[in-house]
């Protein structure tokens, strides 16, 4: 049998190709290669896809993170809390800014922000006198977070909500998609994601409009008007590949995600009662950004599987505090027991929607194989 991968760019490729180069053509020829029509298209059909009123594109899913920060009041040397199970670029993009980082603990279930952590946290920041901007949750693996208990905790103590989707493209919380509930939100478009560029892109949504225009203003050095810079601003530009590039991608998101939700009900079925797999909390929809086991023994399901010719990868194998650029650098709010105890057990299976039912059966097999084995 061929080996399976984690996840394969050029078979998301493959699927769509004629479409995708006439759309690379299309721009091209076109002689416009930055903010045009295309970027303007995907952001009208992104916050139409979304239901938001005003989406605006950036060059990146951290500069994403960055300005909707920015354009919500967060200065240098403001708090603002976050997961420590995340992506590194969810931290970077607050000490982008010079704010601080303040993590807290996950959900056990969910391995998202946890109120109960949220709400110890903010009390011992106050202890502290670190001033209170904002909160970032993450809406990992593509699952969301429990928002509604997150953003009334906010408004209790006046602080700001950052959405970061960046893993979860179409997830719902109670009928409406994540990205839809908080003052802004943050997309990365990375070529892994399951709206995914062929390159570095990112957006924002906002139900704001002057919001969404001030922010067009910031990705482009402060200007409204060229060459005339009203506000600071930064050079964060979707380019028009790009954007016509996931205008195609687009399209197709709502098919891939069941793609990705098909496969994720034959791994329960296969082995639900073998190994921890991802919760489906009631009233949240879950896109499968990855599919995530929790083990005991990871590392050495880890080989056996890479034996088996089953890829598999870490998400994430450090926390950001045991990072090297960020162990004993944080105040330190919360205990982040969970995330500590979790980290060490946490295995994605290969994700992506091209996967073909043999793959998937393949991949099953092997963890079935190697589970029975071990015992």
């Amino acid at each position: 049998m061929k080996p399976v991968p984690a996840n394969s760019l050029s078979a998301g490729f493959y699927s769509e190709q004629a479409e995708l180069e006439e759309a690379a053509l299309r721009v091209m020829r076109s002689g416009w290669y930055i903010l045009g029509e295309e970027t303007a298209g995907f952001e009208r059909e992104f916050a139409a896809w979304l239901g938001a009123p005003a989406a605006v594109g950036v060059a990146n899913g951290t500069d994403a993170l960055m300005l909707a920060l920015k354009v919500v009041g967060v200065n240098a040397g403001d708090g603002v809390f976050t997961v420590s199970h995340t992506a590194v670029a969810t931290v970077a993009a607050i000490e982008m800014l010079g704010a601080v980082p303040l993590l807290v603990d996950v959900d056990n279930q969910t391995l998202t922000m946890c109120p109960h952590s949220l709400l110890r946290a903010i009390h011992t920041a106050h202890r502290l006198g670190i001033p209170l901007k904002a909160v970032v949750p993450v809406h990992l693996y593509g699952h969301p977070c429990d928002i509604g208990a997150l953003i009334a905790l906010a408004r209790e103590f006046d602080l700001r909500v950052v959405e970061d989707c960046s893993q979860s493209h179409g997830a719902e919380f109670q009928g409406r998609k994540t990205g839809t509930f908080a003052d802004i939100s943050a997309f990365s478009l990375y070529p892994t994601k399951n709206l995914g560029a062929f390159g570095d892109a990112g957006v924002i949504a906002t139900a704001d409009l002057e919001v969404a225009e001030r922010l067009k203003m910031l990705r482009q050095y402060g200007w409204r008007e060229r060459n005339n810079s009203e506000i600071p601003g930064v050079n964060s530009r979707l380019d028009e590949l790009q954007a016509a590039l996931l205008r195609v991608r687009l399209k197709s998101l709502d098919s891939r995600t069941r793609r990705r939700q098909e496969i994720a009900q034959e791994y329960q079925r296969a082995f639900g009662g073998i190994l921890q797999t991802p919760v489906v909390l009631s009233g949240c929809s879950h896109v499968f950004h990855q599919y995530v086991v929790r083990s005991d023994d990871r590392d050495q399901l880890q080989q056996r599987l890479r034996q088996a010719g089953v890829a598999t990868m870490i998400h994430y194998p450090k926390a950001v505090h045991q990072q090297t650029a960020y162990a004993g650098r944080l105040p330190l709010v919360d205990s982040l027991a969970t995330t500590e105890s979790q980290v060490a057990r946490i295995l994605s299976l290969p994700m992506f929607p091209e996967m073909s039912d043999e793959m998937v059966q393949q991949v099953c097999r092997a963890v079935l194989d190697r589970c029975t084995a071990a015992l």
